[in-house]
């Protein structure tokens, strides 16, 4: 039976999806429809790519403690000039992405050495590295352009109005192949919940009630499912989607199930505890700030290709974006608290601001105003309720 109090209780838990659902329905009514337009659906996904990537990162460094890295905009941008460079001196494409990427590796673990192992503090070290490596892009491309022109890298990851994986069920109107991927995505999150919530019973834990449990994974398979039909009815799935949903995937395994996330977790909740029980905190700061500038080279490489070119200005308030989702999506100032699908919820509902707003041809200055304001209501949201726990 539902009572007052599980759905107060789901509420809480599920605060940031209904206010997501929330801010869609406003924006759809505010604009006619228009932000609901399978292309604009498309578009929250493509220029927010960026958004997701770096987020999923970015909560593993908050994770240890509210700490943040501000230099991943630079990153981005040093990463893609790199890239940039290497493909127009015609080196081979899959060479330049794993330089690419190893590239955001060295500068995370670059960085993740001064943080875990010298202590110098994270936003000392990642302020210095955002002003390092936005000077060497300049530095790098001279203050000018350069264009992105190798059409396998652009196709693959996910730039241009061409890259969108092929329907091999050959649909005319409706992108065929998108909607079975969407069905067997509902499937198997329904299996796994179930066999979860079964495997969780049969040992004793506390589970929530069946009504509840069927509302949420209803509303979930609804919500997919729109989204789902709303891309088959443009251009079917676009690339960088692919890359996005394998960086969820990873990360929520990692976060969730692995002796590295749940040192994670414990870090945030006390670090002083942790040490003394005898985990190495210094191995897992390393982790947390490595894997950051890593996923700042894969973002790098995804801004290239979807803009096809490189400049010193790109990445740009892109740490911001990244922060802002983790803490909207739920992350704790404090640590030890958020999750990846929580973090995308975070990063959507920028996204939707983002393009709704746009639309409704709101000011990009009364843009910033509002994402500011919701940044402020969800971190004073997460210290309250902290107080009130107390």
């Amino acid at each position: 039976m539902i009572t007052k109090n599980k759905i107060l209780e789901f509420v809480q838990k599920y605060t940031m999806v209904i206010a997501l659902v929330l801010v869609t329905a406003f924006f759809a009514w505010r604009t006619g429809g228009k932000l609901l337009m399978p292309q604009n659906i498309t578009n929250i996904i493509s220029q927010n790519a960026y958004v997701f990537i770096l987020a999923t990162g970015m909560l593993c460094c908050i994770l240890t403690g509210g700490n943040i890295d501000l230099s991943v905009g630079s990153v981005v941008c040093f990463v893609g000039t790199i890239g940039a460079v290497l493909m127009h001196k015609e080196l081979n494409m899959w060479l330049a992405v794993i330089v690419m990427l190893a590239v955001g590796l060295a500068i995370g673990a670059w960085q993740a050495f001064w943080i875990a192992y010298v202590k110098v503090p994270p936003f000392i070290t990642t302020l210095s590295g955002m002003m390092v490596f936005r000077g060497l892009s300049n530095v790098v491309l001279q203050g000018k352009t350069m264009a992105v022109t190798n059409e396998k890298f652009v196709q693959i990851f996910g730039g241009g109005s061409k890259c969108y994986v092929p329907d091999i069920f050959g649909g005319a109107e409706i992108n065929i192949l998108c909607l079975v991927v969407g069905i067997i995505a509902c499937a198997l999150y329904l299996f796994f919940t179930f066999r979860n919530r079964f495997m969780r019973k049969k040992v004793g834990l506390q589970v929530e009630s069946m009504a509840m449990a069927l509302v949420r994974a209803v509303v979930i398979v609804a919500v997919v499912m729109f989204f789902t039909l709303r891309l088959s009815q443009y251009k079917g799935l676009p690339m960088v989607l692919i890359w996005v949903i394998l960086i969820i995937l990873i990360y929520t395994y990692i976060t969730s199930k692995t002796t590295v996330g749940r040192y994670l977790y414990a870090i945030g909740g006390n670090e002083t505890a942790t040490e003394l029980s005898g985990i190495n905190t210094k191995k897992i700061y390393f982790f947390a700030y490595a894997n950051m500038g890593l996923l700042a080279g894969l973002a790098g490489i995804l801004t290239i290709a979807r803009l096809t070119s490189a400049q010193p200005t790109y990445g740009q308030s892109y740490e911001m974006d990244a922060i802002g989702s983790c803490f909207i999506g739920g992350a704790s100032a404090y640590g030890g608290i958020g999750t990846v699908p929580g973090v995308i919820v975070g990063a959507l509902l920028m996204g939707v601001i983002n393009i709704g707003m746009s639309i409704m041809g709101v000011d990009a200055n009364y843009q910033k105003v509002v994402k500011g304001l919701v940044l402020l209501a969800a971190v004073i949201f997460d210290v309250v309720s902290k107080k009130k726990n107390r």
